[in-house]
């Protein structure tokens, strides 16, 4: 299935089954301070969806496995997810979180300069020990979606260490409870079991709002932008349209393969700043 939703991906132009799946160039000091960041709007009306979507996007991108050994388009080696961070971090990007996103499209929030979102998907144990040490090392916190279903199984994190991972600033959101695509759920039941239920399971773990939600395999559907609309303040897709009504509920991301880093950064570039095909 991967390797299907990849060449979908590349085809348009450039997640994760549950078995599967700031700072200025050469200086050390790390992203902005929170008291410096973009703070909540206090106007509480939101920017309409065409106004969103002709808002430059913000490069996310999505990480899945980090180990060594393996060789596919899901997986990083920790030297290359160490490398590619360090490039960012050199090259003067700052690290941001949803929060911040979401004031920046709904609110028109001020963004630091090269912002970039780092995202994992799938509740892999290496994020916790290699990829959240890795990012805090150069200043940056990133976001990490959980399979609730993974809660304390072997070679996936425990409620202890995604507890942590909220503690440290890092931001915990959810990625359904065992990665069945949104596209399949026929009844309210099926978004209970799924979104409502692990969202409750996750915020008793973390002790805050979980508001952010990645789409098993970025798979979405105008039906389920709505319904997740009512409950998170943005989702997640990977590589594809974005949905023309509920733009917040289809942030786009990209995955970031074991390339180099500038390869990296440069597929950034040639992915984010240019305008999306009407």
């Amino acid at each position: 299935m991967h390797k299907v939703i990849l060449s979908v991906i590349i085809i348009l132009s450039a997640g994760c089954p549950f078995i599967s799946c700031n700072r200025s160039a050469g200086s050390n000091a790390p992203s902005a301070p929170l008291s410096q960041q973009s703070q909540p709007s206090q106007d509480k009306t939101i920017n309409s969806a065409s106004e969103i979507l002709a808002k430059q996007e913000v490069p996310v991108l999505c990480y899945h496995r980090i180990e060594d050994g393996r060789k596919d388009d899901y997986t990083v080696s920790p030297a290359q997810f160490e490398a590619q961070i360090s490039a960012l971090a050199d090259s003067g990007y700052h690290a941001i979180l949803p929060d911040q996103l979401y004031e920046y499209l709904a609110h028109n929030e001020k963004l630091p300069s090269k912002p970039v979102m780092i995202t994992f998907d799938d509740s892999r144990v290496e994020h916790a020990l290699i990829a959240a040490p890795v990012l805090e090392k150069h200043g940056f916190r990133g976001v990490f979606f959980i399979m609730t279903i993974t809660y304390n199984k072997k070679n996936y994190m425990s409620k202890d260490q995604i507890a942590q991972l909220a503690k440290a600033g890092h931001t915990v959101g959810l990625h359904t409870w065992d990665h069945t695509m949104v596209t399949k759920y026929k009844e309210e039941a099926d978004w209970k079991k799924e979104v409502a239920d692990p969202k409750k399971g996750l915020e008793g773990i973390t002790g805050k709002p979980v508001e952010y939600f990645a789409y098993p395999y970025g798979i979405w559907n105008h039906q389920a932008a709505e319904e997740l609309h009512k409950q998170m303040k943005l989702s997640f897709t990977l590589i594809s349209k974005r949905d023309s009504v509920y733009p917040l509920q289809t942030v786009r991301r990209m995955v970031a393969p074991a390339w180099t880093p500038q390869g990296l950064i440069k597929a950034m570039h040639k992915t984010f700043e240019k305008k999306e095909k009407k």
